[in-house]
């Protein structure tokens, strides 16, 4: 048996008809993206969407001559089912590879056990890059945010089983691919925590810190805050209004609310 025709759209386009590559034009090339994300979609959608400038009489035209001009393969490429064309189920395509991946992971079916060829799968190229009409930019999207949180899953999944090495690749990967997200930065610090590396865990903390404010003027969730260990300088802080009472009354300070005034004393 013939391999299947193969569609690669992460990366350059790329069409595959058993072992050859088949050059297209580009109005070729955005029919089969199109349908290829797609699966399914009716004549006028399609038209309407690959060709907007123009009317719809023309949009038809330009789709039947496109049409026309797609390589000859058995089964077809793009099947007709009254005015819904439809891609062969023959057609495998990369796209459909890394969602049903991606998805796996997010859900925890036990796809982590094959960390590194997901890693490899998580961090490939991105969807057609050069092209920028709006179809492809959302769908890019799509794929890059779901790309970030099944790494994140894959880290956490990793340090549930025991893995924290693997884990803090996987998070650096997900650093690498949106530095201010902070799901990312948590999984790296909770690999290192379970490395026992405390001091690691702290001083990627304080990085992450120090970007956030620099770039956006805000800090890190409390969430984050809680996963370190309580620190000298973080206790410091908070018996600071003690002490500005104390120098100033010599006891503690008599406006402090009840509870207020046993947090100082129990100090």
């Amino acid at each position: 048996m013939s391999a299947p025709p193969r569609l690669r759209l992460l990366g350059q386009f790329r069409l595959e008809l058993g072992s050859e590559s088949v050059e297209l034009c580009r109005n070729a090339q955005r029919l089969l993206a199109f349908m290829g994300l797609s699966g399914r979609v009716s004549r006028s959608v399609l038209a309407g969407t690959l060709w907007p400038e123009v009317t719809e009489a023309h949009a038809r035209g330009s789709l039947r001559t496109t049409l026309w001009k797609l390589p000859r393969a058995e089964p077809p490429l793009i099947g007709c089912q009254g005015d819904a064309l439809l891609v062969t189920p023959a057609l495998r395509v990369d796209v459909h590879a890394l969602t049903r991946a991606a998805l796996g992971v997010v859900q925890g079916d036990g796809t982590a056990l094959h960390a590194l060829p997901l890693l490899g799968l998580l961090t490939g190229e991105d969807l057609l890059p050069g092209w920028d009409e709006d179809w492809v930019l959302l769908e890019r999207e799509r794929l890059r945010q779901l790309r970030l949180h099944a790494l994140d899953a894959l880290a956490e999944a990793l340090i549930r089983q025991g893995r924290p090495a693997l884990a803090v690749e996987v998070a650096w990967a997900a650093v690498r691919a949106e530095p201010l997200r902070e799901s990312a930065h948590r999984a790296m610090v909770s690999a290192h925590l379970a490395e026992g590396n405390v001091g690691e865990a702290v001083r990627h903390y304080e990085a992450f810190r120090r970007l956030l404010a620099e770039e956006l003027g805000v800090g890190p969730s409390s969430r984050f805050a809680r996963m370190l260990p309580e620190r000298g300088g973080d206790r410091a802080r908070k018996a600071a209004p003690c002490t500005r009472a104390f120098a100033t009354t010599g006891s503690p300070s008599t406006t402090l609310s009840k509870g207020e005034s046993t947090s100082c004393t129990s100090m």
